[in-house]
């Protein structure tokens, strides 16, 4: 009788670790990719999770390639771009099994920033072009001083070195001297701590260390972007493997909530509602 009540007391001991193992695994989320999507994911998961005791969200950057690769392996729930996926990997996707699903969580411009000492006022599309492919080299050779263009860029993993490739270069290759940089935050940082530079970030990496410049004479912000009148934008998304489901169908719903978008809103990015 005793070994009788053992072995049921025991398995009822399994049983409920087995449904809390279950329970647990039903509230982790793991969203990883873009890192101008970054700063929206990580402040909206830090709410969300305070909101639900039970889920457990792992945000991580790596770049739009990265994380759409992590979605396609499997290692990622949720993968953050700041572009469109491409061909190749819709077609990674459908050998693999994969159900590509994007959602639009916000809108942003990629702002193009010097160091705040540069007198430079605003750049066309067109100059910004010849800096990168190497035409302009020096300041002084639009006005303004005597210094050697430092340009800073992103990798190829990068959804914004993707949309700033395709709306500024045209396809033309970034120069091979280019300083090519995993993120944001690390490009802001070598402009705002080299003189001659010249990168590009998200909105939401703007920040008095730098100097966003107008182009085309318009200045990039929320309500240009909006407007279409501010030439590189493009949305922001988050893709799933089909229909999310669980928390991440309850994460992406409340990223695109009123409170969800009042985040991406504070975090310098457009949000839907705007």
């Amino acid at each position: 009788m005793k070994r009788i009540t053992l072995i049921l007391t025991l398995a009822c001991l399994i049983l409920t670790l087995m449904v809390s193992i279950s329970q647990a695994g039903e509230g982790q989320l793991v969203v990883q990719g873009s890192t101008t999507v970054l700063p929206i994911a990580q402040a909206a998961a830090e709410v969300f999770m305070q909101n639900n005791s039970q889920a457990n969200i792992s945000v991580r950057g790596g770049g739009s390639g990265n994380g759409i690769a992590a979605l396609i392996e499997g290692t990622c729930d949720i993968a953050d771009a700041s572009r469109p996926m491409k061909v190749k990997e819709i077609l990674l996707c459908q050998k693999k099994g994969i159900s590509p699903v994007p959602h639009i969580v916000a809108m942003d411009g990629i702002a193009v920033i010097v160091h705040t000492s540069n007198p430079i006022q605003g750049l066309n599309i067109e100059e910004i072009k010849d800096i990168y492919t190497g035409k302009i080299t020096n300041w002084k050779e639009l006005g303004g001083k005597d210094l050697k263009i430092v340009v800073v860029s992103r990798d190829s993993a990068s959804g914004t070195f993707e949309t700033f490739s395709k709306i500024v270069l045209g396809g033309k290759k970034v120069k091979p001297e280019a300083l090519a940089q995993a993120s944001n935050n690390t490009v802001a940082t070598i402009v705002a701590t080299t003189k001659g530079a010249i990168g590009y970030v998200g909105l939401g990496y703007i920040s008095n260390t730098v100097k966003a410049l107008p182009v085309n004479g318009v200045i990039p912000e929320q309500e240009t972007v909006v407007s279409g009148k501010y030439p590189i934008s493009r949305p922001l998304y988050m893709y799933t493997d089909g229909a999310p489901q669980g928390t991440a169908k309850d994460f992406l719903e409340f990223i695109c909530s009123e409170e969800g978008q009042k985040i991406v809103e504070e975090q310098g990015f457009v949000p839907l509602t705007f």
